[in-house]
């Protein structure tokens, strides 16, 4: 049996950009996303703590060291520059090797260091 369990979370990132014309995703700082165990391209669930909006996305990579964090495209709509935010990826592996699973949670500080 599979189920679906936390692989990774950055907790309460501040968004540094909110950008309507881009293509879409999340730019994520590179060090933020090597520290969660993230990769270009996974799917993330974005929860806004400031205003309860909830939705998914892809990463994209952001210069690493920047503290960037970018909502772009139609998600660009759903926060604001300076929203602190969850960023988390999920995973779905074996009931068994779940129980011993430790997901990669970063708490970043306001400029988005770890």
């Amino acid at each position: 049996m599979q189920i679906e369990v936390l692989k990774s979370k950055i907790h309460r990132a501040t968004v540094t950009k909110a950008n309507l014309d881009y293509i879409g995703s999340i730019g994520i700082d590179e060090d933020l996303m090597d520290a969660a165990n993230l990769i270009e391209s996974e799917k993330v669930h974005i929860y806004n703590i400031n205003n309860g909006e909830r939705f998914e996305t892809y990463i994209i990579k952001s210069k690493r060291g920047s503290g960037t964090i970018s909502l772009n495209g139609a998600a660009a709509r759903k926060v604001e520059p300076n929203d602190l935010i969850i960023i988390v990826s999920y995973a779905s592996i074996d009931f068994e090797e779940a129980k011993k699973h430790v997901p990669a949670i970063v708490f970043p500080d306001i400029n988005n260091k770890i």
